[in-house]
């Protein structure tokens, strides 16, 4: 069943409402529609990075209204999505979730921002235990700063992405295996994802490789850099053969190019250096040298996997619209399943289901886990290639540049301790 995209012209933002053909003529499911409000950077130095989470977050909606929604005890009832402009402010991100909340959504969807997530899980605190019937639940695709499912984990709050700690960890698990690698530079944007990125690389160089040298360290501006040839500099003269780093969107791209362009030659540890156009930006240089770590990326191999990918280059077909995450498709299926174990779209009910809710999807399954809220699921690490090489069928964005899987990780070789002490609602 093939669906369209309607958006609706808002003073705030876009709301946008996925339908399908088939329910097209039942306008009691459209108006019954259970409401879900995006609040992401849409604009700015980070809204291509927006722009990537709404394609998923579409096609997963999509996928669930294909099939005629969830079913409750009032019957079948859609998925609407709307979408919300935070400009990556955590003001601006407040005051959408205020307007969000207004106009009926009952879950916030959000994760761009380790930062704007912290306001967010504050402030839906605050508003459920305010206003108990007009509750809100808070899915975090993202946003990945350990703080949010520890020392600041709350029942509102659902995180279906591995934190920076467990990425760290797989990272570093293929890291501590090149025995050439005598010095590495952290760098990484001045704020708490960007600081907990590098904390735990320097704790983790220190458990698993003490003999590594840490050329430099250093924090920049978020989203505020426009020239990293200054940085680059630094690097290459440092003798990093490697640089460590949690950037990601533009700060990403423009500091892979900086490298290339002052002629670095080290390797690139990244979280997020496999789209967005950093692939392109590095070109061949990146060949062998830049890894990145996900739940899930295209080369994983496997039927269902190789589906997966295919369906959503169908979906989405342009260039630079091929960036997909598995886990948004989890969160949306984790959220429809658990609805209907709910039997009813109210969040209490559905956070009650959500705690155990396992997802199997592309040949991969996910469980969250109830103490804290931290979704556990296998993640992968993956090397930059040129596309057609051995296992590199698929390519990013039409660069020519895949990445081959180096390491996989079950969720149980991933998974950290948490230190949450979480307060449930009576």
């Amino acid at each position: 069943m093939r669906s369209f995209l309607t958006c609706l012209s808002r003073s705030l933002a876009f709301a946008c409402l996925l339908w399908t053909p088939a329910l097209h003529a039942q306008p009691q499911l459209q108006n019954q529609a259970v409401q879900l409000a995006l609040i992401e950077g849409l604009s700015g130095p980070f809204a291509n990075t927006g722009e990537a989470v709404i394609r998923n977050l579409v096609w997963g909606v999509e996928a669930v209204n294909a099939r005629g929604g969830v079913t409750t005890a009032e019957g079948k009832r859609l998925l609407a999505l709307q979408r919300y402009d935070s400009k990556g402010q955590s003001e601006e991100a407040l005051t959408a979730l205020r307007a969000a909340i207004d106009a009926g959504a009952q879950y916030i969807l959000q994760g761009n921002s380790s930062a704007n997530a912290a306001v967010l899980i504050d402030a839906i605190q605050k508003h459920n235990e305010r206003e108990p019937q007009k509750r809100v639940l808070f899915l975090n695709y993202s946003a990945v700063d350990p703080a949010l499912t520890q020392e600041k984990c709350s029942f509102w709050h659902f995180r279906f992405d591995a934190h920076a700690d467990m990425r760290m960890t797989a990272l570093m698990q293929v890291l501590k295996q090149d025995s050439k690698l005598q010095s590495v530079y952290l760098i990484g944007q001045d704020y708490s994802f960007g600081q907990a990125v590098l904390r735990e690389a320097k704790q983790q160089l220190t458990a698993l490789r003490p003999d590594i040298k840490v050329a430099g360290d250093e924090l920049h501006p978020l989203g505020r850099v426009k020239d990293f040839l200054p940085y680059a500099a630094k690097i290459k003269a440092s003798g990093a053969q490697a640089v460590i780093t949690g950037n990601w969107g533009n700060d990403l791209t423009l500091l892979v190019k900086a490298a290339k362009d002052v002629g670095f030659e080290g390797k690139f540890y990244t979280f997020y250096g496999n789209a967005l156009g950093a692939p392109a930006a590095i070109g061949d240089a990146g060949i062998g040298k830049v890894l990145a770590v996900a739940e899930w990326m295209p080369n994983v191999p496997g039927v269902e996997s190789v589906k997966f990918y295919q369906a959503f280059k169908q979906r989405f077909d342009k260039p630079h619209e091929d960036y997909v995450h598995l886990r948004m498709r989890m969160l949306i299926e984790a959220l429809a399943q658990s609805i209907e174990k709910a039997g009813k779209s109210d969040p209490f009910a559905v956070a009650l289901q959500m705690e155990k809710v396992e997802v199997n999807l592309a040949g991969q399954r996910g469980k969250m886990r109830a103490q804290d809220h931290q979704f556990q699921q296998p993640l992968v690490v993956g090397l930059m290639a040129k596309q057609g090489t051995s296992d590199v069928p698929f390519d990013v964005e039409g660069s020519g540049y895949g990445f081959k899987m180096l390491r996989q990780f079950k969720a149980q070789e991933v998974e950290l301790p948490s230190s949450c002490k979480m307060s449930r609602p009576l």
